[in-house]
Order: structure tokens, then sequence, then C-alpha cells
């Protein structure tokens, strides 16, 4: 008798409907513990659904473009070394009597019984949050492994919701409101008109541009909508030759984020350059002595920002969904800006408080490398502080990052020129780092900015101070 078992989507964080990109296996295949079966990309990067078990594949249940969520169900895979081929449709059961009886009768009576469950939430029809199950939960209540089955009657918004709710998930309306979005000027496009984080976003690029009769307020603070001219319609074409690229799915989801955040946070930026003259020649030092290690100038920016972030509490906290109250917090994760062809991604690096700068330096090496390879996971992406944009390597003096919300600050950093400075008698020559620290007007006021930027050069300028 063989055991055949279904590969379902893991925890993948808070992404749902999340696509397929491509598809690693086919029938047939043999398959190893934690091999990959499927590539999903999500809103800022690419992972893959390992095999939860070896054995060999009878049936792919998803296809390239279709959207997955924690629980879906990827493949069937047959488990353990010897592997059978699965029966011919309608041929007969193990004991050669004919077919087996449906497995789904008792799905069927729950479905058709007058006091039925709540229907599956992939029935079109619109449900409230309190009854709408997850979609993963149709397929695998009791045990059953039968698609889920449509209500024998029609359903449809009057009949179910009197008060037309729109057709969304608790996470998408959670998502609207923290975006100010009114879901009932919103269209869904999913099967039933369900409104998914995709078609917010895009109301919310449309509002922008002056598309949409919206009105996207900032939730915290209860302000008006966006009273934006539309956005001009141009015929480059006439002008001489054009070429049409589109965007990559990370810079469309990344874009709608900075929109928002541009838009909705009173951002201010203050300017500090901070003398890294002996903290270089320690980083040249300290690299020559652990030539299996990379580490960069980023590393003790890490270490100065959780010495600011434990000086200064303020700016290691977020506004709260009503925009009434500070939640502060007790950890330090900081992210980093990683530059990958497909746009920028925001890795975490976890309790940085505790960790050596090379501990450090190994971390942000391994997840630089994830970031370009695009095997980030959203776990790797979340639970961040404060986030560090560096461009040292690149170029420029100077430049305004936008804040990562729910975040209330971001160091913007440029690339580092030996200057004259006075040191009390001469000019003499130092390396000096240009800062740049954007912040949430709403939290933090110029006088505690311009401390703690002022402190960050004071630590990286001595980092003896770290030890105190």
């Amino acid at each position: 008798m063989t055991d055949t078992r279904e590969a379902t989507v893991p925890d993948i964080g808070d992404f749902t409907d999340v696509p397929v990109i491509e598809v690693l296996v086919k029938p047939g295949d043999r398959v190893e513990k934690d091999q990959g079966l499927v590539t999903l990309e999500s809103a800022k990067a690419t992972m893959e659904v390992p095999a939860p078990f070896a054995g060999i594949v009878r049936e792919v249940k998803v296809k390239e473009n279709d959207s997955v969520s924690r629980g879906s169900v990827i493949a069937l895979i047959e488990a353990g070394e010897g592997a059978a081929s699965p029966p011919s449709p309608g041929g007969k059961g193990v004991g050669g009597e004919g077919p087996s009886p449906p497995q789904t009768s008792k799905s069927a009576e729950k479905v058709e019984a007058p006091k039925a469950e709540p229907a599956p939430a992939r029935a079109p029809a619109p449900e409230s949050d309190e009854k709408r199950a997850p979609a993963s939960s149709a397929s695998t209540r009791g045990g059953d492994i039968a698609p889920p089955r449509s209500p024998p009657i029609p359903f449809d918004a009057d009949t179910v919701a009197p008060d037309k709710v729109p057709y969304a998930s608790p996470e998408v309306r959670a998502f609207a409101r923290e975006l100010g979005v009114d879901l009932s000027r919103v269209h869904g496009s999913a099967r039933g008109g369900r409104i998914t984080k995709e078609d917010v976003q895009a109301f919310v690029k449309s509002a922008m541009a002056g598309g949409a009769p919206a009105q996207v307020a900032a939730a915290a603070t209860g302000g008006g909508g966006l009273n934006l001219l539309p956005w001009p319609q141009v015929d480059f074409a006439k002008f001489g030759a054009v070429e049409e690229k589109p965007l990559s799915r990370i810079k469309k989801l990344s874009g709608a984020n900075l929109s928002r955040n541009w838009a909705m946070i009173p951002h201010v930026t203050q300017h500090e350059s901070a003398d890294v003259t002996d903290m270089e020649a320690f980083r040249k030092q300290l690299g020559a002595e652990n030539k299996d290690v990379k580490i960069t100038p980023l590393v003790f920016l890490i270490k100065a920002v959780v010495a600011g972030l434990k000086q200064y509490p303020q700016f290691n906290a977020s506004l709260d969904a009503s925009g009434e109250k500070l939640v502060l917090k007790k950890y330090f994760h900081v992210g980093i800006a990683v530059d990958t062809p497909d746009g920028l991604v925001v890795p975490v690096i976890r309790d940085c408080d505790r960790k050596s700068l090379l501990e450090l330096a190994m971390e942000l090496g391994e997840l630089s490398k994830k970031a370009r390879d695009k095997k980030l996971s959203p776990n790797d992406m979340s639970g961040g502080c404060f986030s560090i944009s560096s461009l040292g390597g690149i170029g420029g003096t100077s430049f305004t990052p936008i804040i990562n919300a729910p975040e209330v600050a971001i160091l913007g950093v440029s690339r580092s020129s030996m200057q004259p400075v006075w040191n009390g008698s001469a000019f003499e020559p130092r390396l000096m780092l240009p800062l740049s620290l954007s912040y949430d007007h709403r939290v933090i006021d110029g006088a505690d900015a311009a401390r703690f930027a002022a402190y960050l050069a004071r630590v990286l300028g001595d980092l003896r101070r770290l030890l105190l």
C-alpha cells in the first residue's frame, strides 16, 4: 500500500496569494527532503517551497502564475524508496473489486446540510472576517484531500452581506487600514471579486497619480486625501525612438510602499559628518587579521546605531495604528538596504547588540549574497527597528533616504573623503564620512535628531565610546 502525502506551502509570514514563478519538478521525479518543488516570489523576495520528505512526485498541483498561500497543496508525493505507479482514474481498488467509494461524501454532506459550516475561502461569495476560513482549511479539514466544493446554492453580496462588505481577507483589511484606504472604493481582481494586497497597492498608486477619486488618508493623523493633478499622458514616440521595459516585481511593489511612506510620513533630514580616520585604520587592521571575513565600514555603523538607539530610545520605536501611542522596542534589529539587479531589498540583522563586529560582518555577507541570489525569506526581511542605506561604495555627498514604515528613522551614508580639519592649531587631513538621518517629525523633534546624529559621529570618531 502506497503512502502518498501532500506537500504544502509552509509558514511564509504574512504573505498571501504569492505567485508561483517557477515549477521545479514534474510527475515521476524523485525528490529528496528539503529539495525545492516550486519557486515563489513575494513582495520583496523569492523563496523555494521545499519537499517535506523524500519520495516520488505523483502529481503537481500548481503551475506557473498560480497564486498560493500557507497550506496550499503544491504536489502529491509518494513517500519512501519503493514507489508504485498511481492507479489510473476509474481503475479498480486494492482488492480488485472495483473502484473504491468516494472519499468526499461526508464533506459533500456538510456543504449540502441546511446548517452548513462556513463556505470554503475559494467560494466566490464574500463573507465576514469572522466567518471566512483560510484557503488551506478547505482542502485539509478533517484529513480530507478532496478539492473544495462550491455550495449547491448561489451566493451573492446581497444575500450573504446585506451591507455589501468588501470581499477581502483580514490581512488585506489590516493592510488597507494601515494605508488609510476605503476598501469599498477598491475593485477586486481575484476570483469572485476578492480584493488582494496588489489591488490595494494599485489603488494607492492610482490615487497618488490622480487617477482615482479615493481619499487615501493618513490613518495615524486623520488627514485628508491626496488631491493631485492627473499624471501627464504623453506620447513619447512623437519626439523620437523609444523602448518600453517593464518594471521588476520588486520595483513595482516597493514603489507603492515608498510612495505611501513619502506621502504619509513628514520627513526631515539631518546631515552630519563623522571623522572616521581612526575607525578606518582599525578596520584595515582587523581585516588583515581576519582575511576570511570581509569587514566593511557598515558593521561599525551598525554598532554605532545600536549605541544611539540605546541612548535615544525614541528612535527605536513605532507609532501604533491609532497614531496616539509610541511602541518602544527593547530589541535591536537593523535593516540593511542591499542593491540587487531587480531593485532594492532590506534584509534585517537581528539582535545586533549581542553580536561582535566579526559576527556582524559574517552575517552581513551571508544576507547580501542571499539578496543577490533571490533567496531571502520573509523572515529575513521582517522585524526591523531602524534601517541603514549606504551609498558609500558608489559616491555622493548627501541624500534624503525614505523612512521604511513603521520605523521612525533611517540613516543614509555617502562616500567618505579626505578633508582638511582644524585641530586647534593647524589643518590636518582627516577622513570624513557624510551621514544623512531622515526622521519622522511626528515622533522625533529636530533637536533630538541633531543630538542623535552628533552622537553617531562621536562614536564613529572614537570607537572606545562603544565600551561605555
